[in-house]
């Protein structure tokens, strides 16, 4: 008799728990109802920390409703011409969504007989998707508020929402456009506005992985040179080597991966590679010669190639006569030329071979001076940096010292140059 009333006090006790609990989250409901978001909000958060409701799908239902609850009553003034507070209608829509995820999720869980009675997927379904193009207004809000982390929540919840499992069936329903695609960018931008590394390389990763749909805001060649740069960020050679491969052959037109892999093998000294990929780069892009066969002309007068150098450095001139950096490498092939030449005749006593070395060397010389006096000039056309100028002058100096020196009369240049360089 004793054993059966004990049982009837734990039954009656464990009853009159899960009574306060529900009563808890009807309490919450009138609160929600009446507009006290506070109060509600303190009888909700309760619930979801006592065992008895912690994993109701009501529960979580009521949190996300009061969040929604929120953003509602702000949008309401707004669209009624009432002063919105717009940080309170954000707040409430991010608020609202994760709740609602939990709800859904606790709600698939099948009951004792494996069956599944999810009763807050359609609402909170069509709530979801009501709001979802305000979380892009959320992210520009945050972003124009210099809160680049939270931005980037608003417009990582507008990409995830249409890939929701409660839509799976639906997803039809949702615009997946060149506006879809362009909030995935602003996601990823923003996160690397945040300095949030990590998370910006696995929301490329994902990107990357999902179709790409053609937008005016960028190329899809984006997303792997943003990825080859926060490998940078997080100090992963390895990965940033992979990723400018994955480039190259995906986007061989990119000016980014190419160039980028050629200067990674220059780096490392493995010119046969850079040479190889310089080849591939000038195939697919030869409007960029003025670059392209100019690096490859510097490789190869770095292995004493200067005639090849040369005519790399004409192939430049050719088609961008005006390219500086094609202008300054073949003056400097010259002079380079005419200085080997000065130093092999320097360890020779045959006075008629040195006489001939130097003809030589001031051939050479002297073909350096146009395009070194054309390079000079156009970077005192466009005011270019002072230490710049100062470098293209001090060349010339080199050169009409050198003639004046060798029976070439260049005492007038010579003395322009200097004084130009505030030498006199």
């Amino acid at each position: 008799m004793r054993k059966i009333l004990f049982l009837t006090i734990i039954t009656f006790i464990s009853a009159g728990s899960l009574f306060a609990q529900k009563s808890a989250l009807r309490d919450a409901k009138r609160s929600l109802g009446r507009d006290d978001l506070n109060e509600a909000r303190t009888l909700i958060q309760q619930a979801t920390q006592n065992p008895e409701t912690a994993n109701d799908p009501e529960t979580w239902k009521i949190m996300g409703d009061i969040g929604n609850k929120a953003f509602d009553n702000e949008r309401t003034k707004a669209m009624l011409g009432q002063n919105a507070n717009d940080k309170v209608m954000y707040d409430g829509l991010m608020e609202s969504y994760t709740p609602y995820l939990k709800a859904d999720s606790l709600a698939q869980i099948p009951d004792q007989k494996g069956k599944v009675k999810n009763k807050v997927r359609g609402d909170i379904s069509s709530i979801l998707k009501a709001n979802h193009p305000f979380y892009i207004n959320g992210g520009v809000y945050y972003n124009e508020q210099r809160n680049y982390s939270k931005a980037a929540d608003f417009f990582e919840v507008y990409w995830n929402i249409p890939t929701l499992p409660m839509y799976e069936e639906s997803k039809g329903n949702f615009s997946i456009d060149s506006t879809y695609q362009t909030i995935k960018y602003y996601a990823i931008i923003t996160a690397i506005q945040a300095e949030q590394h990590e998370r910006a390389l696995e929301m490329l990763k994902r990107a990357t992985a999902e179709p790409f749909i053609e937008n005016s805001s960028y190329q899809e060649s984006d997303l792997y040179e943003l990825m080859a740069s926060e490998y940078i960020n997080l100090g992963d050679s390895a990965m940033y080597l992979e990723t400018l491969y994955t480039g190259a052959d995906k986007f061989p037109s990119s000016k980014y991966f190419i160039p980028n892999l050629v200067n990674v093998f220059i780096r490392e000294g493995d010119t046969e590679k850079a040479m190889a990929y310089l080849d591939q780069a000038i195939l697919n892009d030869p409007a960029n010669s003025c670059d392209l066969n100019s690096v490859k002309g510097a490789l190869l007068a770095e292995q004493g190639n200067y005639e090849a150098a040369e005519a790399e450095y004409n192939k430049a001139l050719a088609q961008d006569p005006n390219c500086e950096r094609a202008l300054e490498a073949i003056a400097v092939n010259y002079i380079l030329q005419a200085q080997n030449i000065r130093e092999a005749s320097a360890k020779i006593t045959d006075r008629q071979q040195q006489v001939a070395n130097d003809e030589k060397a001031v051939q050479f010389y002297q073909q350096s001076l146009n395009p070194l006096e054309k390079y000079a000039d156009l970077l005192r056309a466009r005011d270019a940096d002072e230490s710049e100028k100062q470098s293209a002058l001090l060349k010339l100096r080199n050169v009409y010292y050198n003639l004046s020196n060798m029976g070439v009369d260049k005492s007038a240049e010579l003395e322009a140059v200097e004084k130009e360089l505030d030498l006199n």
